[in-house]
């Protein structure tokens, strides 16, 4: 069967390799924040997860987030725990519930994939394929098969971000 409906062109995809404990992740947030606005659903951000062993916290984080993506608010929760890193820092899994719940959330739920692990399988994935495509820091980000290390400098790379999406943008039309 032909669909005579006009096919959406693909969006751009900005991921956003991400580690919820990273001082330098928060300071992304900004640009993060300002590229939503800019483009909207014209520019699709995932967020890919990289956790580092030298923050404790860093996997059930990414766990978490995980949860907050199945219970609808991703960005929304990855944005709250960011802005709080030395909360992480001090409080673990359960400043990682505690998130949820103010969220409105379902705090239990979180704290049982917190404990059966339903997410791990996701996270590891996420951090075998950054280690693949060369991924060392957070945060990273990768588009159209370009990556641009934040972990040194945020300086120029949301500019830059942007010069390539308004590039893939305009070939769309």
């Amino acid at each position: 069967m032909n669909d005579p409906s006009p096919v959406r062109p693909s969006v751009p995809v900005l991921e956003v390799w991400c580690e919820l404990q990273c001082p330098d992740c928060r300071g992304a947030l900004d640009d993060v924040r300002a590229l939503r606005a800019r483009y909207g659903d014209r520019l699709e951000l995932r967020l890919r997860h990289f956790p580092l062993e030298k923050h404790k916290h860093s996997f059930a984080a990414a766990q978490a987030a995980e949860e907050a993506l199945e219970q609808g608010k991703a960005w929304e929760y990855v944005e709250a725990v960011l802005g709080r890193v030395e909360e992480l820092d001090r409080g673990g899994e359960p400043f990682l519930v505690e998130v949820a719940r103010e969220l409105g959330l379902d705090a239990e739920e979180f704290d049982t994939a917190l404990i059966d692990g339903r997410h791990i399988l996701i996270v590891d994935a996420n951090q075998a394929e950054g280690k693949a495509i060369g991924v060392t820091g957070t945060p990273t980000y990768v588009i159209d098969g370009e990556r641009l290390d934040g972990g040194k400098s945020q300086d120029g790379l949301r500019e830059r971000i942007e010069e390539i999406t308004d590039r893939l943008l305009a070939g769309q039309e």
